[in-house]
């Protein structure tokens, strides 16, 4: 409801809440002006100082014009005591304060509308949620044959048997020649063969001095 207003005044009223739950906004700002205007411009401003303009539209006599923020997908209309500002594609990001201004531009004086309490926009967003049977997830198969792996593990296995044979072999062999080459030296005490009855234990062989001579 508008009040009557004084001559050259306008007065704007909107609708407090909207609820968006399509992603789309129709927002409607009711106006009252009792004066002379000719050319007229109507808009849309987001945030409790009013600092983003959203979109607005200008009209006269004859002609219609719109122009939308880039960041928002929004178009005005006039009617009659109205306008209409349709809001789509919107986000939850975009849930704020939004407020109407219209002006007077043509001709003098300029008049516009007192700051009226605006029409918060809530955005809900909805997720969907899938009805078809989830989808598993395989996890990834080896691109190798079974019997590639199977062989290069036997293979593997054989070489490193091998490898430890030879090393065995090769140990054994260096530790027999190891002891045939050590040299040894019998310790068992020998006699002269004239001296058998000289204190010489009888199991001492006969010493053999011819091959000590030159």
């Amino acid at each position: 409801f508008l009040p009557s207003l004084p001559e050259n005044k306008i007065l704007v009223a909107q609708h407090p809440l909207l609820i968006v739950a399509n992603q789309t906004a129709t927002l409607v700002c009711n106006y009252t002006y009792n004066g002379t205007g000719k050319e007229f411009r109507a808009s849309l401003h987001k945030g409790t100082d009013s600092s983003v303009e959203v979109c607005s539209i200008s009209w006269n006599t004859t002609k219609i014009s719109s122009n939308s923020n880039k960041e928002f997908n929004c178009h005005g209309d006039h009617h009659k005591d109205k306008i209409i500002f349709n809001i789509w594609n919107m986000n939850a990001n975009q849930t704020d304060i939004y407020f109407c201004k219209i002006e007077v531009m043509y001709p003098p004086p300029y008049v516009y509308n007192e700051k009226s309490n605006g029409t918060v926009i809530h955005v809900k967003v909805f997720f969907a949620l899938s009805l078809e049977t989830p989808t598993q997830i395989q996890e990834p198969q080896s691109t190798i044959p079974l019997w590639i792996l199977a062989t290069v593990t036997g293979i593997l296995a054989l070489y490193s048997m091998l490898i430890t044979a030879v090393f065995i072999n090769y140990w054994q062999k260096s530790k027999k020649n190891m002891y045939h080459q050590s040299d040894y030296m019998n310790m068992t005490p020998r006699h002269p063969p004239y001296q058998k009855n000289k204190g010489y234990p009888s199991y001492a062989p006969t010493r053999d001095y011819t091959a000590y001579r030159s």
